[in-house]
């Protein structure tokens, strides 16, 4: 199992058991927009507000400690349910797909886990202003939680463009399209 995949995985455990994790009290749960150092630091993870509303989260990976096989070829997201996606790059890839924000202030929704092919639900919430929990479970008594380092610094290899541009991540297409700003209306006099 390569280094690529087993990360994949160990993301979407985490995130699993965050799902089951709570955090009663907090209204509106802080944004955890930004770039993220996973807890084992394979992986550097960009969450981003998406959706239509642009209400809830998004993640990419825009940064691997190995992003490339022993050919040096990149790692390809061959498990992908999707033909279409099999051939994608690992790197820039989505795999937070829309969290919502929920009453226990937390986000919530789905990860994507390169190395089966599959989604788990997952929550995630600031812990302070640099660190962030991800909490997976795979059954309700099988969790896991980690800590996520915020990062401001750009590595070598690290995809630092817009999402969608060509030295950015890409959005699946659920999750690319943004409204365009609606046109301010000049009043008349």
């Amino acid at each position: 199992m390569n280094i690529v995949l087993r990360f994949v995985l160990r993301v979407a455990i985490t995130i699993l058991m965050m799902v089951f994790g709570g955090r009663a009290g907090a209204a509106a749960p802080p944004d955890p927009s930004g770039t993220w150092l996973v807890q084992d630091g394979r992986a550097r993870i960009r969450l981003e507000r998406c959706g239509p509303s642009r209400d809830r989260i998004c993640g990419f990976i825009v940064w691997m400690k190995e992003p490339a096989d022993k050919r040096g070829q990149p790692y390809r997201d061959k498990e992908n349910p999707d033909p279409d996606k099999r051939a994608r790059a690992l790197l820039g890839h989505q795999l937070i797909m829309g969290l919502q924000a929920t009453p226990e202030g937390q986000f919530a929704g789905e990860i994507y886990n390169a190395e089966d092919g599959k989604s788990y639900s997952v929550s995630l919430w600031r812990d302070s202003a640099d660190r962030l929990k991800l909490r997976g479970c795979l059954i309700k008594f099988l969790c896991q939680t980690q800590t996520w380092q915020q990062t401001l610094d750009v590595l070598p290899g690290q995809l630092v463009g817009l999402t969608g541009d060509l030295n950015g991540p890409r959005a699946d297409k659920e999750w690319a399209a943004v409204p365009a700003p609606k046109p301010i209306q000049a009043k008349a006099k």
